[in-house]
């Protein structure tokens, strides 16, 4: 494994899963820890709520107490020696479900857990309860890693607060379908970008009853290079975070130094100018 303080080697899980078949999706998590460490990797990335599936339906039945969803992939990492960010529902003490991400290390050890702030339509708001955090920051092996959950990175927001916070990488589990690819080929590069941080988009592919899944997982750098990218296959896709680059990429032109926050301030209370309800729209000509 690498232990270089410069260096975190990530894997980035491209699988289909079977939805509603916690066990089986346990097991092809082991497996991949297995490959991965054998890889050199320090960190181990999910799609979004791989453990159960996305669209699986009834989630209840999933998250009985003894199943102990966190703890499994906690044993996983410990196993295997290999950090691990899992998606997965957790059901909130307060009552409902979250859509979640948990950071556990080497060790077993949780790190973070990340709540889905971002819902997006009925296949997250019917069954979910929002986040409170835009982005949840973990510390690991020298590296300030940002976690946000698939829909989230489609805001500026939530990436810039990470990147402010000083994540090197934001690592984002996904479940991005189709008719929405554009996000993996051209959004994810922006936030990369804009950011100057490393962003790794790690998506499942397959079908769940009616979602089809883009695959398309792909690592950016912090100058927006392509460290690595996956096509529509199950694939363990490695790339390496390496911490002197964020830094180089900021040393001559910074876009966090350039802002002005002072003109911005009123963003957090301004609400959309919409078209008003009843008027007729008229084509684009």
């Amino acid at each position: 494994m690498n232990h270089a303080t410069d260096v975190l080697r990530i894997s980035c899980m491209q699988a289909e899963g079977r939805p509603g078949d916690v066990e089986h999706n346990l097991d092809l998590v082991d497996r991949a820890a297995v490959q991965a460490r054998g890889d050199g990797a320090d960190l181990l990335i999910t799609p979004e709520m791989f453990l159960t599936g996305y669209d699986c339906g009834d989630l209840a039945p999933l998250l009985e107490p003894d199943r102990d969803l966190a703890g499994r992939v906690a044993a996983i990492a410990a196993r295997h020696r290999i950090a691990i960010l899992a998606g997965l529902p957790i059901a909130l003490p307060e009552g409902g479900i979250s859509n979640a991400a948990v950071f556990v290390d080497d060790t077993g050890q949780t790190l973070g857990v990340h709540h889905k702030s971002h819902l997006y339509g009925a296949i997250d708001k019917d069954r979910f309860r929002p986040g409170a955090h835009p982005a949840t920051i973990v510390d690991y092996r020298g590296v300030r890693i940002g976690v946000l959950i698939c829909f989230e990175l489609e805001f500026p927001e939530p990436a810039r607060l990470a990147a402010l916070s000083g994540a090197q990488l934001i690592a984002v589990p996904t479940s991005n379908m189709e008719p929405y690819a554009a996000i993996n080929e051209h959004l994810v590069w922006t936030r990369a970008w804009e950011n100057q941080t490393y962003v790794a988009y790690v998506n499942r592919c397959g079908t769940e009853r009616n979602t089809h899944y883009v695959g398309r997982t792909v690592v950016h750098g912090p100058g927006g290079e392509l460290i690595a990218r996956a096509d529509t296959s199950p694939t363990l896709l490695t790339a390496d975070i390496c911490i002197p680059a964020v830094a180089a990429a900021r040393h001559d032109f910074s876009y966090l130094a350039e802002r002005r926050p002072n003109l911005y301030a009123g963003l957090a209370h301004l609400e959309p100018q919409l078209p008003a309800p009843n008027r007729k729209a008229l084509p684009c000509t």
